[in-house]
């Protein structure tokens, strides 16, 4: 059977409608009642291929389309800028199993527009077992949903080291995210920080959700800086190590994955691997990389708060912060110890995030001492690392 609609009478009018895409018919009702488990959330579409789903969005209002890489007929990759062209607010996320050619595509899907991606269980007995995964998919069709409810656009991230963008894409302007909504996180409630660093000795970045085209437009556009940059970007181990490659080819830096023991060097960037938090101590006169399995921190490992307590601890007010897009609050606690240490965070903006959830916790914390659209962060960050040295 190629296709099926869910009409549930139990459903709110305003659940957030979806497709669900996959050539295993198996998979496809598993993700159903997976998703139909949530009362906000409502199945209305499951298919077998891109090209039937293309031709499904075509005549039914979809929030948010759940889509399988790897089908006949037409695969993932090649049903997404044709989903984005005939619904361009329409949410996509990727979902494949966890292996390096999958992340290579989901990575490449996300730069054409796809608003996220999920690992999928190898076998239905594993996605039937899989709480993480169940609760990480609810969560992301929810912040989604409401962000293809928009109906705003933001920029893509721009092209760089000769890259072209290659589609007009889906990201847009959100208003909340799913488990906070966006009247916690009012614009007009920020209250900035005085902008009190003087030279940074590290550069920190927390993202989600969206992270990935974030952080290749910021430090795409960065250029060479003499401090370390270390990253927090929530993904599992294959996509962190493939993300590391993809930021190395944009920025004008050497980029890997961090290594327990390893020391930071100036004009380096290093990322957080999959399933580790990425934490740092002081060794002498060195920043030293520790990676640890401690639990979850927001649901995450890695997560962004126990990376900005550890840099906290050693750099004080010189340490810069960037808490970029992404769903949650990550972030939040740890920029706390941060600007009570006398380090500055700069959050994204709302209108150029995917989702506005870490960014926008901090943002009305009233710990940000500027709040800033995407194409301005590398530009803002290169004044502020190139200062003087008080």
């Amino acid at each position: 059977m190629n296709t099926s609609s869910t009409q549930n009478s139990g459903k709110s009018e305003n659940a957030y409608r979806i497709m669900v895409v996959d050539d295993s018919a198996v998979i496809r009702g598993l993700l159903t009642r997976i998703l139909e488990s949530d009362p906000h959330v409502c199945v209305v579409e499951s298919v077998s291929n891109g090209e039937i789903a293309v031709k499904r969005l075509e005549n039914h209002n979809i929030d948010v389309v759940v889509l399988d890489i790897e089908m006949p007929v037409m695969d993932g990759l090649t049903a997404l800028p044709k989903l984005l062209q005939v619904k361009p607010d329409v949410q996509i996320i990727m979902a494949s199993t966890l292996t390096r050619k999958n992340a290579e595509i989901s990575l490449k899907a996300m730069r054409l527009g796809a608003a996220d991606y999920i690992p999928k269980p190898t076998s239905s007995g594993e996605l039937t077992k899989a709480s993480d995964f169940k609760y990480e998919l609810v969560e992301k069709v929810k912040a989604l949903g409401q962000v293809a409810r928009t109906g705003q656009k933001a920029p893509l991230p721009s092209a760089t080291k000769g890259e072209q963008a290659t589609t007009s894409g889906s990201a847009v302007k959100p208003k909340t995210e799913a488990a906070v909504s966006s009247s916690l996180y009012p614009s007009k409630s920020i209250t900035l920080r005085k902008d009190t660093i003087t030279k940074p000795d590290i550069l920190a970045i927390g993202s989600s959700t969206g992270g990935p085209q974030a952080l290749f437009d910021v430090l795409g556009n960065l250029g060479t800086i003499t401090q370390p940059v270390v990253i927090t970007q929530h993904m599992p181990a294959t996509f962190t190590a493939l993300l590391a490659e993809h930021i190395a080819r944009v920025s004008s830096m050497p980029s890997k994955e961090g290594e327990d023991g390893e020391v930071l060097k100036g004009g380096h960037i290093y990322l957080a691997p999959g399933g580790y938090h990425m934490v740092f101590e002081k060794q002498g006169v060195n920043t030293v990389i520790r990676l640890n399995q401690e639990p979850p921190e927001n649901f995450c490992r890695p997560a962004v708060d126990p990376m900005l307590r550890s840099l906290s601890k050693i750099y004080g007010s010189r340490l810069l912060v960037l808490i970029l897009t992404g769903m949650g609050s990550d972030g939040l606690r740890g920029s706390e110890v941060v600007t009570a240490a006398g380090g500055s965070v700069i959050a994204q903006d709302e209108q150029t995030s995917v989702v506005w959830g870490m960014p926008g916790a901090v943002a009305t914390a009233g710990l940000c001492s500027a709040v800033l659209p995407i194409k301005e962060m590398a530009s803002n960050v290169r004044q502020l690392v190139m200062r003087s040295a008080a």
